[in-house]
């Protein structure tokens, strides 16, 4: 792929990540469009083909993300997560644009015993992860320049996540109770937006896993947190199907990223320190 000559165009400017890229490209100096609802909807095809036309490459950060909604929500999430990604790979291939898509750990089952290297077949376990595989297909299918990016467990100042909710749940004084049977790497926004610049003038066609190096559980996670903010909470640890939720979630989300960090200028920070700074400035 060719590097930046024109303009970095990102979908889903107000997102969790798209918030934080938005603030790395600024500091790069990389001349950009931050396009995101309402002004923009990825499922508005004039409006997708114009934001393509003015670009040399697109960074999709658009995405329907509420895992439990999409499954009452199916349609809705395939048209955001799928459709609207297939459409963007066909103007992109039309117009010569690269595009840099973000993609997910849901699109495995988690059942596999070792970390997940980029080749390991895809099979979702939810309608979430579903429509995000069929995004990726739809993508690669189109003929466009692409590079898909795998994140996992990311949290960010912008929106909702599960630090964030952990945290809110404390406050209620109520005893708290976290799966330990979920194992990934809690990965801060900010560390996956530097990655993706530090992509950009290379272009790697392909796909890629970014997480923070190591692996925890949810449980040690929320440990670590409520340790680091001297918060007294009474946490227990618990399995997953002790929560009835409307969709299920992988087991294991652990990534192998060696791929990836060939391509990085620096090595991939422990999950801890990202993290710690994540939560001074809370």
């Amino acid at each position: 792929m060719t590097g930046v000559n024109r303009q970095v165009v990102v979908l889903g400017a107000r997102g969790m990540l798209g918030t934080d890229l938005v603030a790395q490209l600024c500091q790069n100096h990389i001349r950009h469009l931050a396009l995101d609802l309402p002004e923009f909807d990825i499922t508005n095809t004039q409006q997708l083909k114009a934001a393509v036309a003015s670009a040399d490459t697109i960074i999709n950060c658009a995405a329907y993300t509420n895992v439990d909604k999409a499954e009452s929500e199916p349609d809705l999430a395939y048209s955001v997560n799928a459709e609207a990604v297939g459409q963007l790979g066909r103007f992109a291939a039309d117009s010569g644009a690269n595009v840099l898509h973000i993609s997910t750990d849901f699109v495995f089952d988690g059942k596999s015993g070792r970390p997940y290297i980029e080749a390991d077949p895809a099979n979702p376990i939810n309608t979430y992860g579903k429509t995000k595989l069929a995004g990726e297909k739809l993508l690669a299918k189109s003929g466009c320049r692409f590079c898909i990016i795998r994140v996992e467990w990311t949290y960010g100042q912008a929106g909702t996540n599960f630090i964030k909710k952990l945290i809110q749940r404390s406050r209620s004084g109520e005893p708290l109770r976290v799966v330990e049977d979920q194992v990934g790497s809690p990965t801060a926004t900010v560390e996956a937006a530097k990655a993706i610049c530090n992509l950009l003038p290379k272009m790697p066609e392909g796909i890629f896993h970014f997480a923070s190096a190591g692996y925890v559980s949810r449980y040690e996670m929320a440990r670590f947190i409520f340790d680091k903010l001297g918060t007294g909470v009474d946490l227990t640890p618990c399995k997953s199907s002790d929560f009835q939720t409307p969709a299920g979630r992988p087991l294991n989300s652990r990534f192998n990223c060696s791929k990836i960090e060939k391509f990085l200028d620096e090595p991939i920070r422990p999950w801890k320190e990202p993290l710690e700074h994540f939560l001074e400035q809370l």
